[in-house]
């Protein structure tokens, strides 16, 4: 199941797990013609998708979407919480506590719910892999990214967390935080000079890509990463060197 799945790294992650024998659920909130594209393309290349609309702020949507996984495939093995939630570009001096307030209530509502909704059948199975997009910006800070970088610092925590309780119980929860994408949210938040800047600054010379993301996530939700659980791996191009 990956949340947020119609576009960007959420598309880009359901095609590579899908080339890995995944059967993929690709969640959309309000994008059904873009997730069904995903769905398609999956199908066509052999593999087997479903395209299911539900917003991962309300409890029901998702109580709906995991029902229906159970039913066609009987639960969900892999998770990744790709979704994003809208967020202000501003300084702390124009900063607002709904602006920082919402986005850390959305950013670990999202979280908090979709885990609770998959983690009892990981745990009756006695498997699962639990993966989340954050980014670079929860360790390293830029000018204007406050809301985001403090909502994905906390969710880097409750990850830890989860991974600790659910250790004994064969189920793994890593983080994957990439630095700025190159695609269609990246366009929308900066303008053209501020991403030539963002490029520049990585070690790498340019963006990454959202299938250069999906493949680190692949590893995760792999069995080669089964001993490995709480972690934090950058895709930075050398940018954040911890």
């Amino acid at each position: 199941m990956i949340t947020g799945a119609s576009r960007g790294i959420g598309a880009a992650t359901a095609l590579v797990l899908a080339e890995h024998g995944h059967r993929v659920v690709v969640n959309h909130r309000a994008s059904a013609p873009q997730a069904e594209e995903i769905v398609a393309a999956i199908v066509a290349a052999g593999g087997e998708a479903v395209a299911i609309q539900a917003d991962v702020t309300v409890p029901d949507d998702i109580a709906a979407m995991v029902d229906e996984v159970n039913q066609r495939w009987g639960g969900v093995d892999v998770l990744v919480h790709s979704a994003s939630t809208p967020f202000a570009v501003t300084s702390f001096a124009e900063l607002t506590w709904e602006e920082l307030g919402g986005k850390l209530d959305n950013e670990l509502r999202a979280a908090f719910l979709i885990t609770k909704a998959v983690v009892p059948g990981m745990i009756s199975r006695g498997y699962g892999r639990l993966i989340y997009l954050t980014a670079g910006l929860s360790r390293h800070p830029r000018d204007g990214m406050i809301t985001l970088g403090t909502a994905k610092a906390a969710l880097d925590q409750f990850v830890r967390y989860v991974a600790l309780e659910l250790a004994p119980y064969a189920i793994t929860a890593n983080i994957v935080a990439p630095a700025t994408v190159a695609g269609q949210t990246a366009t929308e938040k900066f303008t053209t000079e501020q991403l030539h800047e963002l490029a520049a600054a990585a070690p790498m010379r340019r963006l990454v890509r959202p299938d250069e993301v999906a493949r680190t996530v692949a590893y995760f939700a792999s069995d080669d990463s089964g001993f490995t659980t709480g972690h934090s791996l950058p895709v930075s191009g050398g940018l954040a060197m911890d």
